[in-house]
């Protein structure tokens, strides 16, 4: 069970650090929410060690190592590792998903591009699509069709958070628009980041990864209704929140370089108020046939890490996809010992 002095901790850091999700929490039972602010907590800080941090490869190595003790049952001494070891005893959480979690993170790290939307659903599933996975786990839902459709909703989410931060990234030197659809618009990756503009170009692309969004997130509906209705308020709130903010970014005509789009608190509550409806609905009408769609190809690990093995964690990294996470961490610690050693 989780400690509540680490969950409350665990409750302010979701509170001021993910809003959305925060306000989507609200409509959770008890028994998922709790587990579930752990997780987000957890996730959502080893986020912003990697993201705000000067050394990332230190940072990324050092989740990797907490990764470890949580799996051991000894976490590092601080509520949100607690709560997270805590999570994955009661949940018997696989490894592969906190894996894949670090491997996007890792990505991060290396500041790696992405060639094409394909690529681009890649690092979504592992950044996105591995938290949404592990809340369907939270809820003791694992078949193949409810984590392929939570996986959906992920990348739908990551997709709408890269083009809310278009403007953002770039003045961080990061990119993660797709370079070919930049090379068909004529956009250079350098010129833009050394000098980010809303050009027509820039807000095609961005109404591009909308466009992606949008169809998963109608993909994604099916599965909610594979969910304890007692949950289906929560996703749907986090569904809906999200797709708003896609909506603000597309009454700002895609300009994600000069405004920064966020539904207001007045919004979220509307929005909550249609997940409450949305429910009821779901709980009348016949499941829709898009439930059973195959997976997209990029999340299809995680769908399969969850259903096969019913619950059953690996335990080291060189099992599952662990093997997977290695060759990127070993560069990440080649590149460590080389900046300390030119220090």
């Amino acid at each position: 069970m989780i400690d509540p002095h680490d969950l409350a901790e665990c409750r302010r850091a979701i509170e001021h650090g993910s809003r959305s999700f925060y306000a989507a929490s609200k409509l959770l039972p008890r028994k998922v929410a709790d587990p579930a602010m752990a997780l987000y907590a957890f996730c959502r800080l080893a986020d912003d060690a990697v993201d705000l941090s000067q050394e990332k490869a230190a940072a990324v190595l050092s989740l990797r190592d907490r990764i470890d003790l949580a799996y051991k049952g000894t976490p590092r001494d601080a509520a949100a590792d607690r709560a997270f070891t805590a999570m994955i005893h009661d949940f018997d959480m696989p490894r592969e998903y906190p894996e894949a979690l670090l491997e996007g993170l890792a990505w991060d790290a290396t500041d790696r591009r992405y060639a094409n939307i394909s690529e681009l659903r890649d690092y979504s599933a592992r950044v996105a699509s591995a938290v949404g996975a592990m809340m369907c786990v939270l809820m003791g839902v694992r078949d193949a069709d409810a984590l392929s459709r939570a996986c959906d909703l992920g990348v739908a989410m990551q997709l709408t958070n890269i083009a809310r931060d278009v403007g953002e990234d770039a003045h961080e030197k990061r990119l993660y628009l797709p370079l070919d659809w930049m090379a068909e618009l004529g956009v250079d990756p350098e010129a833009f980041l050394a000098d980010p503009q809303a050009t027509p170009e820039i807000r095609e692309i961005t109404r591009r990864l909308l466009v992606e969004a949008t169809k998963l997130y109608e993909r994604s509906e099916a599965g909610i209704s594979r969910l304890p209705l007692s949950s289906r308020p929560g996703i749907y709130g986090a569904r809906f929140i999200y797709s708003g903010i896609g909506r603000k970014i597309a009454h700002a005509q895609f300009n994600s370089i000069n405004t920064r789009a966020r539904t207001s608190g007045r919004e979220k509550v509307g929005l909550l108020g249609l997940s409450v409806l949305r429910t009821l609905g779901s709980a009348v009408l016949p499941q829709s046939a898009i439930l059973h769609a195959r997976p997209l190809p990029e999340v299809a690990f995680l769908v399969e890490a969850g259903a096969s093995k019913q619950g059953v964690a690996s335990s080291g990294w060189g099992e599952g996809r662990g093997g997977a996470v290695v060759g990127i961490l070993a560069q990440l610690e080649q590149r460590d010992r080389a900046r300390n050693a030119a220090i």
